[in-house]
């Protein structure tokens, strides 16, 4: 039995997802003394939004989506750091 995850219907989720190959495509044309510093922070940083997203929305509870809807705001003001 396959059922769809509930984060693929969410048109947040899907923007960004967009925003992770974005910043990907950006950290390869840094420079290469920032490929461990720079490069590596604004990766974690921009992973961590669709994934928590996706975790938020697999969760039973609403206030449990909101939580990790904050943590995912968090990376994005990380990210726009």
């Amino acid at each position: 039995m396959r059922t769809e995850k509930p984060h693929k219907n969410l048109d947040i989720w899907k923007l960004s997802m967009q925003v992770c190959i974005d910043v990907y495509k950006i950290c390869e044309e840094l420079p290469i003394d920032e490929k461990y510093g720079l490069a590596s922070q604004m990766k974690r940083a921009v992973i961590s939004i669709p994934c928590n997203i996706a975790e938020g929305a697999a969760r039973n509870t609403h206030k449990e989506f909101i939580h990790f809807l904050s943590i995912a705001q968090g990376s994005l003001s990380e990210l726009d750091t």
